[in-house]
C-alpha cells in the first residue's frame, strides 16, 4: 500500500534504497535457469534459519508480462531524464541590493536601505509599518533613526525595479508605478483614481467615478485600462524569485489509435529486479559444505532473510503494477467518452466506490492511486483525482456530473455581457432553463470553486 501512493520520482528513489540495503537484489536480469539449492535445507537448524519457501528459480526467469504492456510508447531507458530541475541564478533581494550600490548615501541610509530591501517579500512589498521597522533597526541593527528617516530612504528603495517595489499595500504598488509611466490623460487620470478615489475603484463602482471625476465613460475606460497593464506583485515579475519547481512525471499515458483507447503504464514503474546470481551461488558453497560451523549457519541466515526480504519486494512491485493499471484503466473506460472527444461536458458522475467495486479492491487503494497520480492525455497533464465527481440529477431524472454542470456555469459566465454581468439567482436560472435545477446557494459555492467573482467585480465599462 505504501509502495501504491508513491509518484513515479519517489517510487525510483524508493527502490533505489532497496537497492543499496539489500544485496539480494540484482538490477541485470539472469536467464539462466538453475534449481532452488536452499528449498530443502535440512543440515542447519531450522531455529536457527527462516525457510525460504518460494523457488528462487522464478525470481531468476523471464517475466510473463511482455515489457510493452507496461512501458510507455517511445520511451527508453537510454534517455530517461530522472534529474529533478531546480531553480538557480541571483535572488530577488540580491537584485534589489545589488541596485543599491549606485547610490550614494548619507549616515546611517546605506545600513537602512539594505534592511528595507531584506524586508521585501516575494510579491515585491514591505508588510510592516515604519514604526515596527524603527523599532527593528534599533533592536537588531543597533541603528537609532527616526520614522522620517526611514520613510525618506523608502523612497530610493520603491525607486528601484521592477516598478513598484517597495510598496506597502496595493494602492501605493499602483500609484509608484504610474509615476513611472509617460504623461498622458489616461495616466493621469488613473492617478487621481488610485489616489483619490481607490475604494470606489477595487468595487467597480464605475458611475460614482464618473461622477465624482466629471469625466465621460469613454475617458474612464481608457484610465481603467492603464490600470489594468499595472502589476499588481511586482516581485513576482523577478524571473529568478521562483522558489521551487513542481517536476511532474506522468505515471500513465492514454493515447487514441484508430479511435480506440489505449492505456500505457510509465516503464519507469516497472524495473527489472531480480535475485541476485551471488546470493544464490554462495548459498549452493555452504550447502556443499559437509559440515557447518557457527559462522556459516549466521551467514545462511542471514542470505536467507535477504532472499525472502528480495522476494517479497519483487512481488509488490509487480502487485503495485498490476494495480496501478487496473486501476487507471477502469477509470479510463469508465470516462471513455470524455478521453475520447477531451470535452469535460461529456464527463460522467464517478466516485471512487464506483472504481473499488469494478477492480474488486478497497476505497482506501483507489483513493491512493487517485491522489497521487498523474495520467498523461492528448488534452494536457491531469492529477487523477480531478476526473472523479460527485453527480446531480438534471430535469430528466438523468445523473450529470458536478464537473460537467461547473464546466456549463463557467461558459455561461464567459458568455455575459460584461457590463450587466449576471448575478448568482440569474445564473441559476438560466441553469434551470437548460436543464440544470441548481439552488442560488449551490450556484455560489461552484463560482467560488471555479475562482470567479461576484456579479459586481465582474463589471466592465
Amino acid at each position: 500500500m505504501k509502495l501504491i501512493q508513491l509518484p513515479t520520482l519517489a517510487f525510483e528513489q524508493r527502490v533505489k534504497q532497496e537497492y543499496e540495503e539489500n544485496p539480494a537484489l540484482d538490477a541485470e536480469k539472469e536467464k539462466d535457469e538453475f534449481e532452488d539449492e536452499f528449498k530443502n535445507e535440512t543440515d542447519v537448524d531450522e531455529r536457527d534459519v527462516i525457510e525460504t519457501e518460494f523457488d528462487v528459480d522464478d525470481y531468476l526467469s523471464d517475466d510473463e508480462i511482455p515489457n510493452y504492456k507496461l512501458k510507455a510508447n517511445n520511451y527508453s531507458a537510454d534517455d530517461e531524464d530522472k534529474q529533478v530541475p531546480y531553480a538557480s541564478g541571483t535572488s530577488f533581494s540580491q537584485y534589489l541590493k545589488t541596485q543599491l550600490q549606485t547610490f550614494s548615501f548619507k549616515g546611517d541610509q546605506e545600513e537602512i536601505a539594505f534592511f528595507l530591501v531584506g524586508s521585501v517579500d516575494d510579491s515585491g512589498y514591505i508588510r510592516r509599518s515604519l514604526v515596527d521597522i524603527v523599532d527593528d533597526l534599533a533592536f537588531t541593527q543597533n541603528i537609532y533613526t527616526e520614522e522620517q528617516t526611514v520613510e525618506k530612504t523608502l523612497k530610493i528603495v520603491q525607486s528601484l525595479d521592477p516598478a513598484g517595489v517597495g510598496a506597502r499595500d496595493l494602492r501605493e504598488c499602483l500609484l509608484i508605478q504610474l509615476q513611472r509611466k509617460d504623461k498622458t490623460e489616461s495616466v493621469d487620470l488613473a492617478y487621481k483614481i488610485i489616489d483619490e478615489a481607490f475604494d470606489k475603484f477595487s468595487k467597480k463602482h464605475y458611475d460614482k467615478l464618473i461622477q465624482k471625476f466629471n469625466i465621460t465613460e469613454e475617458k474612464l475606460k481608457k484610465a481603467v485600462e492603464e490600470i489594468e497593464h499595472l502589476n499588481p506583485k511586482p516581485g513576482a515579475s523577478y524571473s529568478g524569485n521562483s522558489k521551487s519547481v513542481e517536476h511532474v512525471i506522468p505515471d500513465f499515458a492514454i493515447h487514441i489509435k484508430n479511435g480506440e483507447l489505449e492505456l500505457t503504464l510509465n516503464g519507469r514503474n516497472a524495473p527489472e529486479m531480480h535475485i541476485s546470481r551471488d546470493y544464490s551461488n554462495m548459498l549452493k558453497g555452504y550447502k556443499e559444505a559437509k559440515t557447518k560451523t557457527k559462522e556459516q549457519k549466521e551467514a545462511v541466515f542471514f542470505i536467507k532473510q535477504k532472499l525472502d526480504s528480495a522476494k517479497w519486494f519483487i512481488d509488490a512491485i509487480k502487485q503495485r503494477q498490476e494495480t496501478l493499471y487496473s486501476t487507471m484503466y477502469s477509470i479510463m473506460m469508465h470516462q471513455e467518452e470524455y478521453f475520447l472527444s477531451g470535452d469535460e461536458r461529456s464527463l460522467k458522475p464517478m466516485i471512487l466506490k464506483d472504481i473499488a467495486e469494478k477492480i474488486d479492491m478497497d476505497i482506501s487503494t483507489v483513493s491512493r492511486v487517485a491522489n497521487s497520480k498523474y495520467v498523461e492525455t492528448p488534452y494536457g497533464t491531469f492529477l487523477i483525482k480531478s476526473f472523479f465527481s460527485e453527480s446531480m440529477k438534471n430535469e430528466e431524472g438523468e445523473d450529470v456530473s458536478t464537473r460537467e454542470i461547473k464546466k456549463i456555469l463557467e461558459m455561461t459566465i464567459e458568455s455575459e455581457n460584461k457590463k450587466k454581468p449576471h448575478t448568482d439567482a440569474k445564473l441559476a436560472q438560466i441553469l434551470k432553463e437548460k436543464g440544470y435545477p441548481i439552488a442560488r446557494r449551490t450556484i455560489a459555492k461552484y463560482r467560488e470553486q471555479l475562482d470567479v467573482p461576484v456579479a459586481r467585480l465582474r463589471k466592465e465599462i
